[in-house]
């Protein structure tokens, strides 16, 4: 069973001269010596290192407190999510899916080895409690795939402890410095080795490095952003971290958007059929996302009733509910990720991002083509709520809105894709259309929330419950859309006057 942990550490240079003392540290009572450990590790990646190209790094390594097989995943400069798995001659399954959307229907194989010789220092407090973890590390690397040769370098490397302030390693950088001990030039012992034997380092894509110029420029730099986090947001899914799915599922909502507004710069022909398999992916992640916002919802809207008015089982009828849901749903969103049909479609975007279809209007000047495709997705935001607005509280109404909300969306991911070429009125425009779209995001959430309610109390009605609470909690659910319904005019108008685009 693999588990995960943040890695916060920072590599330096070192020659054979050791390390600095670092008793003079503010914070640091005692340097205490741990002894050396002799580490062996073997670095996965593909052919054509695509690992190491998005800074994942994949290693079995034994020796050491940690033997076993280590996951990393970049989250910021010097912060990884290290997800490690017990030592086994194989590539853990759950390590192996974790790769999947990068490695996809490619083959692992051993590319480096590294074998360190680890002198273990720990900083720690008064009370003895560990601050961070100091090695030097003598690195022997030989290249084993794509290449051959090998190379040696001795680094210092420090690891912040478990749930410590990151603000701690700048002290130690700085007693570092005045020593004479410089950052490291690469990002990781892998990079250096790759870049040190013969056969050079993984080189990050081609497409989309240069600044963009034209309508299409711009419009492509968002298209490739997206694609990107749908590759970089799979693990994140995988792991069933917090707002994984729901960013997964923005990011493909992003794509499908900047296909229908930009479709004088993109050939629709050749995108509309990537767009329906994105759409098949976001109804898939969206399958139990919905489930858990409502049930978020329906229950925090119990919490504020009042025990008295609470008639029945409600709370473990809710729970069970949403339990029941989510269950079903992890397992099915697995399957999804592993399953061919998503695999081609992570192909079929990369191969768009690489030969884009650009039309003539590709070559416009983005001032003039972005523009006029975001105005155009505006004024039909403008005719959907003055439609939505003209029906009668009811159905009508509530499907109009909902129309309404996708538009605004729609509207406020174009204004993004046009920002660093439209400037202020772009970003205006994206703020305008989130404050809409959350607005009406509301009335929506309300209008299912009303559903849910009816079939649960027929449920509970059925098992011979009472069907108070439900009918209680339906009827604050319709004040809070009615509410929504009363300040939208206004706040329509307020929307119009500040999204000046």
């Amino acid at each position: 069973m693999a588990d995960t942990k943040r890695e916060i550490e920072r590599k330096y240079e070192s020659d054979d001269s050791g390390l600095p003392d670092l008793t003079g540290v503010a914070g640091v009572a005692n340097v205490v010596d741990k002894g050396t450990a002799e580490l062996d590790a073997t670095y996965h990646d593909t052919s054509d290192l695509r690992l190491a190209s998005a800074k994942v790094t994949l290693r079995r390594r034994s020796g050491g407190t940690d033997a076993g097989w280590h996951l990393k995943l970049p989250v910021a400069p010097g912060v990884r999510d290290e997800i490690h798995a017990p030592l086994s001659d194989t590539l853990p399954g759950e390590l192996a899916a974790l790769t999947r959307s990068r490695v996809r229907e490619g083959r692992l194989v051993p590319v480096v080895r590294l074998r360190t010789t680890r002198d273990i220092q720990h900083l720690v407090d008064a009370h003895g409690a560990l601050l961070a973890e100091v090695s030097v590390d003598r690195v022997r690397a030989d290249r084993l795939f794509g290449g051959e040769g090998r190379a040696q370098w001795t680094e210092i490397e420090v690891e912040l402890a478990d749930g410590g302030d990151p603000a701690f390693l700048d002290k130690v950088e700085k007693r570092l410095g005045k020593a004479g001990v410089r950052p490291s030039k690469s990002a990781s012992k892998l990079a250096r080795a790759l870049a040190e034997t013969k056969g050079g380092k993984p080189r990050p894509p081609k497409t989309g490095t240069a600044p963009p110029v034209t309508a299409g420029d711009h419009v492509m730099a968002y298209v490739r952003a997206q694609r990107d986090a749908i590759v970089e947001l799979d693990p994140a899914v995988r792991l069933d971290t917090e707002e994984g799915v729901h960013d997964m599922r923005v990011a493909t909502r992003r794509l499908r958007s900047t296909f229908r507004t930009f479709r004088k710069v993109l050939d629709r022909q050749v995108t509309d059929p990537v767009a329906d398999e994105l759409k098949w992916l976001a109804g898939e992640l969206g399958v139990g996302r919905d489930q858990e916002v409502l049930a978020e919802r329906l229950l925090s809207a119990l919490a504020d009733v009042p025990p008295a008015l609470v008639h029945g089982p409600v709370h473990d009828r809710l729970h069970h509910w949403a339990e029941a849901s989510a269950r079903g749903s992890r397992a099915r969103l697995l399957g999804v990720l592993d399953s061919a049909r998503y695999l081609t479609l992570l192909d079929t975007l990369d191969a768009l991002a690489a030969d884009p279809p650009l039309l003539k209007a590709a070559a416009g000047d983005p001032a003039k083509v972005l523009a006029k495709a975001v105005r155009k997705d505006f004024d039909k935001v403008t005719d959907l709520i003055e439609t939505a607005m003209a029906q009668p509280p009811g159905h009508d109404r509530d499907l109009g809105l909902h129309e309404a909300r996708k538009k605004a969306k729609r509207t406020r991911y174009a204004a993004e894709a046009a920002g660093p070429a439209l400037g202020k009125p772009a970003r205006t425009t994206t703020k305008a259309m989130k404050s809409l779209q959350s607005m009406l995001g509301e009335h929506q959430d309300s209008v299912m929330a009303r559903v849910t309610l009816r079939e649960l109390s027929a449920v509970a009605h059925a098992a011979g419950e009472s069907a108070f609470t439900y009918g209680l909690l339906y009827g604050r659910e319709e004040q809070r859309a009615a509410a929504v319904e009363a300040g939208a005019p206004d706040a329509w108008e307020n929307i119009k006057a500040e999204a000046p685009l």
